[in-house]
């Protein structure tokens, strides 16, 4: 069940709080409370058992360790079964040889996935649902990304972006367009004639790379 349903009655935007939850999940029963101090990757996906969603948790649980080293935890929710989520789990260690070592949520009621706009209020399937939530330390809402059932996430720019945000909150800059580790930032738009002056070639007052 959720907390606060109240959060959750309109469509989530970055920067909300993300909405309380308690569910039983393949670690025990979990709360969204229990990841604060930590980033949170909460994606959901439309069902077990299913080509594109295996391939989507086979990349997660390679990556795992890669956001772990961010201080950012994974969490799986779907509407089925906790059953049936620790038959799929192990049916991909025995069928692949990959461990999932993060925890699947189970939804049957669909409650979470409709506070947080996953689902049409009106729906009685998870046919729609591959949504993906970046949550910080604090609990907010830092991103949101969908795609459709017939395409998969790439689970490495879920990575990046993560970093990104981080990144970008700890220097106080920008990440542009396909940032990664090591790249450089941008500063802010100038807010003065002051700052835009000591431009390099390639730069402009609206565009300055951050000087190390």
């Amino acid at each position: 069940m959720t907390e606060n349903m109240e959060a959750g009655l309109g469509a989530l935007r970055i920067n909300d709080r993300a909405p309380g939850f308690v569910a039983r999940s393949t670690a025990g029963e979990l709360s969204l409370s229990s990841y604060r101090g930590r980033w949170l990757l909460l994606f959901s996906h439309p069902a077990d058992f299913t080509s594109v969603c295996t391939s989507e948790l086979i990349a997660f649980a390679r990556a795992h360790e890669s956001f772990s080293k961010l201080n950012c935890d994974l969490l799986g929710l779907s509407i089925d079964s906790l059953y049936s989520h620790v038959a799929w789990l192990r049916d991909i260690e025995h069928s692949f040889g990959v461990k999932v070592k993060f925890p699947l949520i189970e939804d049957s009621a669909m409650v979470i996935a409709r506070a947080y706009g996953m689902l049409d209020s009106s729906s009685e399937n998870s046919g729609s649902v591959r949504a993906t939530y970046v949550v910080d330390p604090k609990g907010i809402i830092r991103a949101i990304v969908w795609y459709p059932m017939n395409v998969g996430r790439s689970v490495g720019e879920l990575l990046r972006l993560v970093e990104a945000l981080q990144t970008s909150e700890r220097e106080g800059a920008l990440a542009p367009e396909g940032w990664k580790h090591g790249d450089a930032l941008l500063e802010p738009a100038a807010a003065s004639m002051e700052e835009g002056n000591d431009l390099r070639k390639g730069e402009s007052w609206y565009y300055r790379e951050r000087r190390g």
